[in-house]
């Protein structure tokens, strides 16, 4: 019988000349996460899956396909914080005021870590530094009122919805006809095999990623573990300092203007050279800055295009703003842990595992895209969204909490000293082994715009 959720994941993929044998995956370890939902065998699924691709891609003739084993623990604690800081600390993961607050008719959650949308958000309540403030003003709004002005005004908010509200929803309504993963199929030119041995499959694969936090930089973060060449670009000014240290593992972090000439010229340059590009950007966002799919066809005809949002690609938040602990929110997620657990507040799964899920997926969806282009010469594009984990995660709502796993020991962490640029660290050893594919990263987490943006 196939792990849990493995099945219902391995669906989401079309069939494929050299086509997915689950059978080859293995889940080890005991314990779950503490959850009202399935959310480590979520972890071990999505992360199993994710190395059934890479197994698949060295072994393209499927002689003696690599076999793969996911330890269902360490996956769980790599849906959380894999860094070990040696001798220093991370910054906190949240901005002061972000949270949930109580409102007249219910609950809200406002999302503030990036300062326009801290800026947008107090547009609305007013200028407050502190949460017990902030509280008092957040009381006064009907949440719908107040989700709807802090969104008009360009920020991150989520009424907390129950399950059942959230599927009567338009947009919950919309994203459940949605399937896991849309796929969009173009001709290449001609077939590109992979030239590159067996123990570092993705060898030779640039990967242009213009993602955030924190599901497309856990992509990325995964299959520069396979030998993938990763080039990170942000925009000026943009920064999260609680996570970067954790997502950045393995890639070359530059910076770029798209509204400069000179920049768009190297922006254009760096996709012409790419193997893939990732993306988290809401609908029509790329298009705005003169990159739609047409235009990234022009520019390099065997780009691979895979992608992301937040609130699914249909419906009338297909452009929404968000994250996961928004989509928790707004899915029922939350509701449901408040209700079977009697708390008197919001209570969301114990990790961001819309994010790490859908990231996993996304790397998979890259793996197949390149095993198709290097076997038939077909270019793939794919798109995922949160909400759509978010409805996959919901189907195992269940009765009873989970007990939790055993607490993290020192057997638990690699031994190895990364030397990130704040400070020596060790990392949550890694939850996959692929015979004969170690994972093996040759840049340590860097600050962003530490690099040039060049291959």
């Amino acid at each position: 019988m196939p792990p849990p959720f493995l099945e219902e994941i391995a669906a989401a993929f079309p069939a494929a000349e050299n086509s997915l044998d689950p059978s080859t995956l293995t889940i080890a370890g005991k314990g779950n996460l503490p959850s009202w939902f399935e959310v480590t065998d979520l972890a071990a699924a999505s992360m199993g899956l994710a190395g059934l691709m890479v197994a698949r891609l060295a072994s393209p003739t499927r002689d003696e396909v690599p076999r793969v084993t996911a330890d269902r623990r360490l996956a769980s604690f790599w849906f959380g914080m894999t860094l070990r800081p040696q001798g220093w600390e991370l910054p906190p993961v949240w901005d002061p005021i972000a949270g949930d607050y109580p409102t007249k008719d219910g609950w809200i959650r406002l999302h503030t870590n990036a300062p326009h949308h801290r800026a947008a958000a107090l547009s609305v309540l007013g200028n407050h530094n502190d949460r017990e403030t902030l509280a008092t003003h957040v009381a006064k709004w009907e949440a719908d009122d107040l989700e709807a002005a802090v969104v008009a005004a360009g920020g991150c908010a989520a009424v907390m919805r129950s399950l059942e509200a959230w599927a009567a929803h338009p947009q919950g309504a919309a994203v459940l006809q949605e399937p896991l993963i849309h796929w969009q199929t173009h001709e290449g030119r001609d077939r590109l095999p992979q030239l590159a041995p067996p123990d570092r499959p993705l060898r030779g694969i640039k990967i242009l990623d213009l993602t955030r936090v924190l599901a497309g930089p856990v992509a990325g973060r995964f299959l520069a573990a396979y030998g993938a060449e990763l080039l990170r670009i942000d925009p000026p000014g943009w920064n999260e300092p609680g996570v970067i240290p954790e997502v950045t593992l393995g890639k070359r972090c530059a910076g770029l203007d798209l509204k400069k000439r000179e920049d768009r010229q190297i922006f254009d340059s760096l996709l012409a050279g790419a193997d893939v590009l990732l993306h988290g950007y809401r609908p029509d966002a790329l298009a705005g800055l003169g990159y739609d799919a047409d235009a990234l066809r022009r520019l390099n005809p065997r780009l691979i295009d895979v992608c992301l949002n937040a609130y699914g690609w249909s419906g009338p938040w297909a452009g929404r703003r968000g994250f996961d602990s928004l989509v928790q929110m707004s899915s029922g997620i939350a509701a449901y842990g408040m209700e079977m657990s009697g708390a008197d507040k919001p209570q969301p799964l114990p990790v961001q595992a819309l994010d790490h899920a859908t990231g996993y997926l996304m790397a998979a969806a890259v793996l197949h895209a390149l095993q198709e282009r290097a076997a038939a010469g077909r270019v793939i594009s794919a798109k995922l969204s949160l909400a759509a984990t978010a409805g996959l995660l919901s189907e195992t709502k269940r009765a009873a909490l989970h007990d939790g796993l055993a607490v993290e020991t020192e057997a638990d962490i690699d031994p190895a000293i990364e030397k990130t640029t704040w400070g020596p660290a060790r990392r949550i050893r890694f939850p996959l082994t692929i015979t004969g594919i170690a994972p093996v990263w040759t840049l340590p987490a860097s600050d962003l715009r530490t690099a040039a943006p060049a291959w």
